[in-house]
């Protein structure tokens, strides 16, 4: 057997050298129309005065180079539907598999543990987010997909022709409901600060053609009362219930946010929750749902060809993040490229609404291809705020326009209707039939295929002949307007959202973190989950590095921000990162009063964990509290993952007035060395494990923070114990054999996922995919308290769920493992494919459970 697995490991690697021979040095490719993003317009600007565009249109999933084949981050290979551990080169005989047992375009292993050029690495070592990438083009996140449809093998997804709505269980496929039912939030909007007297609403200059941006001015307001006194290492909440996580948690009821609470603990107290399900069967051609043995599940919605963002629970909606591989709107079939938010019904799915991001023109640098909303949604009574993949904040009605209002100050938001490329037949008699007030039949045919069917007599108004035109009489059943402009190679069309259009989102306000005053440069993608305090909004913007991997494009932006979640204002910055970010920046913020004091904790693209007062800051900045690097001084970061020094990408997450995160890297930088902390948040300044500090004869003297490494021994430099350390413990290595090795199910790898704890039991999975349990305070010889660790044989990107008794974890090969509850319970009771992989969190709300699949959300619960 093992000869068998080294000669398929030989060819598998010789396939995959002549791959990465073609990949560029830099990693992440370029546009393919070079531009410059230091200098380039990002906005979607639809106006036009010279026929030039200042956007591109939805890209076509046919024009996105995806295609690659099988990656080589780890050393295990999927075989079959047993699994098998073989030694340290974990080969996993498991889901997703082909008779010849390669794992499917998506999976991160070879057979028998072959990694050519190093682990992840092109032959610079560089790579970029959610690369891999072949000589045709990288792969997008994570992605298991290819461009126009292609689906590889163990893949579920529908190809880009064959658009299946959402299909409840037990029931035939239908049309959404014309109108959700009435939502009464559970409990009043969280007030732990004064709230300043009601202005009137800001109302935006007007702008044609262009979704306007809210910048109201700045407004005095009383400075925000902390929560009741709390003693120190424990949390003090406050009185108002809708701003109680405790409250939140125990309920057992909604879900409004990533981790239910700003505390981040996934830990609801859902009860009734299934732990045997069955997904059914989907045709791998078509993507029809065979339901036949399908078991305790209430429904399911189909979702794009890409799905990270976490689902969302709230006032009886069920809102998740993916791409536009679903196709809900006429307007954007299924191969155009977008972030979508969808917001489902959550009684039996149906789907309601969707806000749509159509790409940046700069392309995958700050964009990248096929990866969509990437961050859950805040719920709060009827407003929704999530980050787009365009680098704005939004805040939204969750009623949508099923209300009957165009709630705002954003109003008349302008939205593509459809394109008709200059290369098309059609292009130059349609455009000349405008100019003398007539619809050509090729357009009339454009906009029936959009959803926008015209009325036999319209009446066709030129602006600018041959170049714009307004068109006005009955569409799709109601009397409104349509602007058409050539923009560019198009003709494009053009429609003000109204009322009638229920299928999309209703903007209330909007902020572009990309814009001034900000500038920030996101590194492939913005995916912050917001979450508040009050009347305060906290985002991570996403700042990074441009595809060299290198430069900072935008040193001097901020990469922690904090708004007024009313309105959108700006309340303060902080740049602390600097020129130290390392890559990206993809984490998202916790709130809680610690030790008497409301912090808001930030985890940056720098490996530093930093706690600013949760304020209105003063003079546009906040107090910084304490700041801790969650790397060990001498740790290096080494391009495409090579290297020991690690940022963060999880939450921190607050329990009993402790801290805890994991450090972590770009998945596709592949597994490697990780740290998991535990820490005080009452202490103040530096309270990092260690100082870096200057050898010169007896004298030792401070370093400043170095970007690539914190100290370089051979450099007389060392790192010292801090007296003031935060560090409650530390867990990277345990030896639980006591055999005298470090086994690779006895380390710490690096993680992408936010620990939980119940009753002083940790849970955390690494990118590893093993998955450790821990006591969460205790201690025994200085060293945490390791209950056990298990080996998932999959990758995991998500955090783990504790509800009703259980534990639920997903994992890359489509599996979600069920575990009892408890620090002896060290195996799975169940382990249940999914159909496609898990890269999200499992959610519990409403004695339901909820799974996004790489394209699927299922709703489960005991039928």
């Amino acid at each position: 057997m093992k000869n068998e697995f080294s000669a398929w490991s030989m060819l598998v690697g010789a396939a995959l050298l002549g791959s990465v021979a073609a990949t560029t040095l830099g990693g992440c490719r370029p546009p393919a129309d070079d531009v410059s993003y230091d200098k380039v317009d990002i906005s979607l600007d639809l106006t036009v005065d010279d026929g030039e565009p200042e956007a591109a249109p939805p890209k076509a999933l046919a024009d996105v180079n995806s295609f690659r084949p099988a990656a080589v981050n780890s050393n295990r290979t999927t075989l079959g539907s047993n699994r098998t551990t073989l030694g340290s080169n974990r080969t996993t005989l498991g889901s997703n598999a082909t008779a010849a047992g390669m794992r499917p375009f998506g999976s991160n292993s070879t057979a028998n543990g072959f990694r050519p050029l190093g682990s992840n690495s092109t032959a610079a070592g560089l790579r970029p987010f959610g690369s891999n990438a072949t000589a045709a083009g990288a792969r997008p996140f994570g992605s298991n997909a290819t461009a126009n449809g292609f689906r590889p093998l163990g893949s579920n997804a529908t190809t880009a022709d064959s658009r299946v709505p959402m299909v409840p269980a037990e029931s035939p496929l239908g049309k959404p409901q014309a109108k959700p039912a009435a939502r009464v939030a559970a409990a009043p909007e969280p007030k732990p600060e004064p709230k300043p007297e009601p202005k009137p609403e800001p109302k935006p200059e007007p702008k044609p053609e262009a979704v306007a941006e809210v910048k109201p001015e700045a407004k005095p307001e009383p400075e925000a009362k902390p929560e009741p006194e709390a003693k120190p290492g424990v949390v003090a909440e406050a009185s108002t219930s809708s701003d109680d996580p405790q409250q939140v948690l125990n309920a057992g009821g909604d879900w409004p946010q990533w981790g239910g609470t700003r505390l981040r603990n996934n830990t609801p107290n859902v009860e009734n929750l299934p732990t045997e399900w069955n997904v059914g069967k989907f045709d791998r051609r078509t993507g029809e749902w065979d339901s036949s043995k399908a078991e305790n599940i209430k429904w399911l919605a189909n979702l794009g060809s890409q799905t990270y963002g976490n689902p969302v629970v709230a006032d009886g909606q069920v809102y998740v993040g993916t791409n536009n591989g679903a196709g809900y709107l006429p307007r954007y079939p299924n191969s155009v490229d977008l972030g979508c938010l969808l917001a489902f019904d959550e009684s039996d799915g149906k789907f309601l609404w969707q806000h749509s991001s159509e790409k940046l023109i700069t392309g995958r640098v700050h964009d990248w291809p096929l990866q969509g909303i990437c961050s859950a949604s805040l719920v709060e009574g009827e407003r929704l705020w999530f980050v787009t993949s365009r680098g704005e904040v939004r805040c939204l009605d969750t009623q949508g326009f099923y209300d009957g209002e165009d709630d705002g100050p954003v109003k008349d938001e302008v939205a593509r209707v459809a394109d008709l490329a200059n290369a098309n037949e059609a292009y130059e008699p349609t455009v000349a039939g405008l100019d003398e007030g007539n619809v050509s039949d090729a357009l009339r045919q454009l906009l029936e295929d959009s959803g926008h069917k015209l009325a036999e007599e319209v009446k066709v108004e030129t602006t600018t002949a041959g170049k714009a035109w307004k068109l006005t009489g009955e569409v799709a059943g109601s009397e409104r307007s349509l602007t058409l402009k050539v923009a560019g190679p198009r003709l494009s069309v053009f429609k003000t959202l109204s009322v009638a259009d229920k299928h999309d989102a209703d903007v209330i306000w909007v902020f572009d973190m990309m814009k001034e005053p900000l500038g920030v440069s996101q590194h492939n993608m913005a995916s912050c989950s917001v979450t508040t305090y009050g009347d305060l909004l906290f985002v991570n913007t996403s700042n990074g590095l441009d595809e060299t991997h290198i430069n900072l494009p935008a040193p001097a932006a901020p990469s922690f921000i904090c708004l007024d979640k009313n309105t959108g204002e700006l309340l303060w910055t902080d740049d602390s990162p600097g020129r130290n970010i390392l890559h990206g920046q993809w984490s998202s913020p916790s709130v809680a009063v610690l030790g008497g004091v409301p912090q808001v904790l930030f985890a940056g693209g720098d490996g530093w964990l930093r706690s600013f007062k949760a304020d209105r800051g003063t003079d546009g900045k906040p107090e910084l509290l304490w700041e801790f690097d969650c790397n060990p001084k001498e740790s290096e970061w080494i391009l495409g993952g090579e290297g020991t020094r690690n940022n963060l990408i999880a939450t921190p997450t607050i329990y009993d007035g402790l801290v805890y995160i994991a450090v972590g890297q770009d998945p596709e930088h592949g597994e490697g060395e990780g740290h998991l902390w535990c820490i005080d948040p009452t202490k103040r300044g530096d309270v990092s494990p260690q100082l870096a500090m200057k050898v010169e004869g007896d004298k030792r003297s401070p370093l400043e923070h170095r970007r690539i490494q914190a100290v370089i021994p051979e450099d007389s430099e060392v790192a010292v114990d801090n007296p003031n350390s935060a560090v409650v413990w530390h867990y990277s290595v345990f030896d639980q054999n006591d055999d005298g090795e470090i086994d690779f199910e006895e380390e710490m790898h690096r993680s992408c996922g936010t620990v939980a704890i119940k009753d002083d039991v940790l849970y955390v999975a690494d990118f590893s995919g093993i998955f450790h349990c821990l006591d969460a305070k205790g201690t025994k010889d200085g060293q945490p308290i390791v209950h056990f660790t298990y080996d998932m044989l999959a990758q995991s990107w998500g955090s783990p769920l504790i509800a009703d008794g259980h534990v639920f974890i997903g994992d890359e090969d489509g599996e979600v493992a069920v575990f009892e509850f408890g620090k002896e319970n060290k195996e799975p009771i169940a382990e249940i494919y999914m159909g496609s992989s898990v890269y999200s969190t499992v959610v519990a709300a409403n004695d339901t459970l909820y799974i996004s699949t790489k394209d699927k959300l299922f709703a489960i619960s005991k039928q």
